[in-house]
């Protein structure tokens, strides 16, 4: 049912794990479709008590496939317009998701990547992790996830964080109100377990 992510339902924990770990687990819209599928799903199951959402391999996300990225230079404005809906209907999804979703996030979560991390109500993070939103430094504004990072910091550190487009540590992260939960690296699968 799916090629780019991984479910899985258990013990009451809906298990959605980014899967595209030779990509950093980039965003491309066959993942935005099965994500927003996954959370369709789990949303509509009774069993369901919560949701988990993490990434394959080194990173949690890395924010957009560069190729994806580059067909949008020769996309029309509607296409593009089309593809940014589907993302921001990706994210509503999440935040308005009967259940709570988790984010457990390890290596690097970016751009995109740290927008879906940032959607989740709760961002659990490995000490090493790292976040950002570097889209500025190639021509972009993250305007799109602007409202749900507004929700978690300040709106001046919202502010920094977009026009500085630096990546910040999961320490840093933390002290900004953006990670609920930091825990070493050689603790963080059993804590996120627990």
């Amino acid at each position: 049912m799916y090629r780019k992510i991984l479910y899985e339902l258990q013990d009451g924990i809906a298990r959605v794990t980014l899967n595209r770990p030779d990509k950093r687990n980039a965003l491309d819209g066959e993942m935005v479709a099965e994500l927003k599928a996954a959370f369709s799903v789990s949303a509509a199951d009774d069993a369901c008590r919560v949701v988990l959402l993490t990434g394959a391999g080194t990173d949690f996300c890395s924010g957009a496939d560069l190729a994806n990225l580059e067909r949008t230079a020769q996309n029309s404005v509607l296409d593009n317009m089309a593809e940014a809906r589907s993302t921001a209907d990706l994210f509503l999804m999440m935040r308005n998701h009967p259940r709570p979703v988790i984010a457990a996030v390890h290596g690097r979560a970016l751009a995109g990547g740290c927008g879906i991390a940032t959607a989740c109500d709760i961002i659990l993070a490995s000490e090493s992790a790292e976040f950002g939103y570097p889209e500025v430094n190639i021509g972009f504004v993250p305007a799109m996830v602007m409202a749900i990072l507004r929700r978690s910091v300040s709106e001046k550190a919202a502010f920094e964080l977009v026009v500085t487009g630096e990546t910040v540590s999961a320490g840093r992260a933390h002290e900004l109100g953006l990670v609920h939960r930091l825990f070493g690296d050689e603790q963080f699968a059993a804590e996120v377990e627990s």
